[in-house]
This record gives C-alpha cells, structure tokens and sequence, in this order.
C-alpha cells in the first residue's frame, strides 16, 4: 500500500524552489542600546512609520523623518521626498539654510508634491518600486485615511523587493494598524547648549511604539549629531519639552 503526499504535485514543485528571504541589512542609529534592542539597527528595504506626540512636535517628527533617512541613505545617496501639496502649504517646505545646519545638502534631496492622497500614494508606489531611489519619505496631509493596512502592506512589499527604504511621516498617531516594520512616536525634547551657551543639537523623546519581531521601547532621549551623521544618547536626563528649547550647560 502506498501513501501519496497529500500536496498536488504543481505545489510541490514551487515549494522545492522555495527559499527564504535573506535577513535585511540594517543601518544603526548610533545609540548602542538602542540598536541592540533593534537587532542591529533598522532594516533597510522595508517601510518605517513617524509621527509626532503632539501637534507641537511636528516639526520634531519631520526632523526625525528625515535624520533616518540620512541614516539609511549613507553619505552622498539622494533621498526622494514625496509631499502632498495642502500639507506642505500649512506647515511650509523645509528650508534649506535648516537642512544645511542639519548637515544636509539641501541638493541631495528630490522633491515630490502630489496634489491628493490618491496621487500620492501612486506616487510613493512608483518610487518605492524602483531600487535606484534608495530612500523614500512619505508625507501625507491630514489623518490620510487611504494610507491603511492594506496601503501599507503594499508599500512593505514594494520595498522588499526594491531593496528602497520608506519613511511613512504621518501627522498624527494613526489610531489603526500598519505593516510598518518600526513605529515611532517623536516629541521634542530640550537640547543642551553648546559652548558660549549657543543652541545645542535637536533633541528627541522617542518611542519605539511597535517593532515586528521585538518588544516596544519607550522613552529614549536623543539628540543629532551633526558632524558624525548619527544619533547620541543625551548627556543628562532632560524632561521632554513639546515646545523646544535648551539648556544651559551650566
């Protein structure tokens, strides 16, 4: 008597050429700590979510949107940034001269302006698709209710086969689900001054909302550092500020 596998042959088939997707590389922050619990760093080629605690910490969040892809993107790779229109006219484009403090060559940067939700989600699809794009920040406007689970699986898969890092920038906790492999919720925290009691780098408090795979982290205190490109952890624990500021280094 004989048994005969219970899967058609057909299916056998492709599950003998099945092999598994390798491990994404990953990009660290710069905060051991942080990165350990992070397995390495972010992943690269795969969707990553931002948004800021507060209304107040907007500009935080983009910041913070935009320092990750710095991270991802190495030195000298360009990043793609695809706004929607209405959102860019409320809060303004980013500005360069801010960028260049940032240590950003503002000419690294392509912008992209969709004038709805709709074209900018066929837009951030387009881009994503395409591995010469590398990194790409997505910034809808408002709640952007299209951007939903299903959008966001779609964004993740585009970006596994590309091997293109996306930044999902949203305006506010989304309330909903996300294939985003890391969720972050950015407020604005005090820096500390530098000499001369000049303004010390941008500071954040950042919650590591979700991590597939991981345990969420919450309230680390970074600030950016401009020279090295990368994230340190602050030199003294500084309560969050959603306005801003610094502290004097006395």
């Amino acid at each position: 008597m004989t048994c005969e596998s219970p899967f058609p042959a057909a299916l056998r088939e492709r599950l003998s050429g099945y092999e598994p997707a390798a491990p994404p590389a990953r990009f660290a922050l710069g905060v051991e700590r942080l990165d350990t619990i992070l397995g390495g760093g972010l992943a690269q080629g795969r969707l990553h979510e931002v948004w800021p605690a507060e209304a107040a910490d907007g500009a935080s969040a983009a910041g913070f949107a935009l320092m990750l892809a710095l991270r991802a993107s190495g030195k000298d790779s360009p990043i793609v940034w695809i706004a929607e229109e209405k959102g860019e006219r409320r809060r303004g484009p980013l500005y360069p001269p801010g960028l260049a403090e940032l240590g950003v060559d503002p000419a690294r940067i392509l912008f992209v302006r969709a004038p709805d939700e709709k074209a900018l989600l066929r837009a951030a699809g387009d881009v994503v698709r395409s591995p010469a794009a590398g990194t790409v920040v997505i910034e809808p406007a408002g709640t952007a209710s299209a951007l939903d689970l299903t959008a966001s699986r779609r964004l993740t898969l585009f970006a596994e086969r590309s091997g293109t890092t996306a930044i999902l920038l949203r305006t506010a906790d989304p309330q909903g689900p996300s294939a985003a492999i890391t969720r972050w919720r950015v407020t604005s925290a005090l820096s500390v001054a530098l000499e001369a009691d000049a303004p010390g780098h941008p500071a954040f408090l950042l919650d590591l909302v979700r991590q597939r795979g991981g345990a969420p982290s919450s309230g680390w205190r970074l600030e950016w550092d401009r020279d090295r490109a990368r994230f340190a952890s602050l030199s003294r624990d500084l309560a969050a500020d959603a306005g801003g500021g610094y502290l004097a280094a006395g």
